[in-house]
């Protein structure tokens, strides 16, 4: 006789894309209840299958919201409108930038508790790991925004970058106006702001050079 866990289960062949099911329905879960209130026993019982089949797509619910931001990532990496390299870097950020956040949006309260889970003090197992995904983050839209420099220069950019995107994304999670001009307008601010900070130390630093060949 078949278990209760068991009977319920559906065919694989009418599972579909489980790994994407089982994130769309955290999300609405966590829409109801709250992101800490999500629980994957919850979200098999809503999906019909077990909790072995969640676990072979996601070790944790942790696992759960980085396929959530995995989604922003292929968002802001899908192939760019005609004429987008032809366009200033400042705006090729922007576009990018708010390419991720466009892709979270229609979630933004859930996510900022995402974000909030991940930070918690005892949990190092979380917000060390989204240390090293922040930076993958980076390396992908300095990539996509066309930013070739190497050496000091690159540095620079990284770190610039990921103080930039930290900062926005903050602003984003407490922002409810529409559109999200307030994020919007923002990050335009912070970018103009971070070229004539970068024009200046390279200005600075090209005199350096030639006072030193004096």
């Amino acid at each position: 006789m078949a278990s209760p866990k068991q009977a319920k289960r559906k065919p694989a062949s009418r599972r579909g894309d489980l790994a994407a099911k089982i994130v769309d329905t955290a999300i609405a879960i966590a829409e109801d209840e709250g992101w800490e209130n999500v629980r994957l026993r919850l979200v098999a019982d809503a999906l019909g299958v077990g909790m072995d089949d969640i676990r072979a797509h996601f070790r944790d619910l942790d696992a759960v919201a980085n396929a959530w931001f995995g989604r922003a990532n292929a968002a802001m990496l899908a192939p760019p409108p005609k004429g987008f390299a032809g366009l200033p870097v400042n705006e090729r950020l922007y576009g990018l930038i708010m390419d991720w956040l466009d892709a979270l949006a229609p979630h933004r309260r859930v996510t900022a508790e995402m974000l909030g889970a991940k930070m918690y003090p005892f949990h190092p197992h979380h917000w060390v790991p989204m240390i090293v995904t922040l930076s993958r983050t980076i390396q992908w839209l300095r990539d996509g925004a066309g930013l070739d420099a190497g050496g000091r220069r690159r540095q620079v950019e990284e770190i610039g970058l990921s103080a930039l995107f930290v900062a926005t994304v903050a602003v984003w999670c407490r922002d409810e106006t529409p559109d999200q001009e307030r994020t919007r307008a923002y990050l335009t601010r912070r970018l103009a702001q971070a070229d004539r900070g970068m024009a200046r130390l390279w200005r600075c630093r090209g005199r350096e050079s030639e006072q030193a060949y004096v």
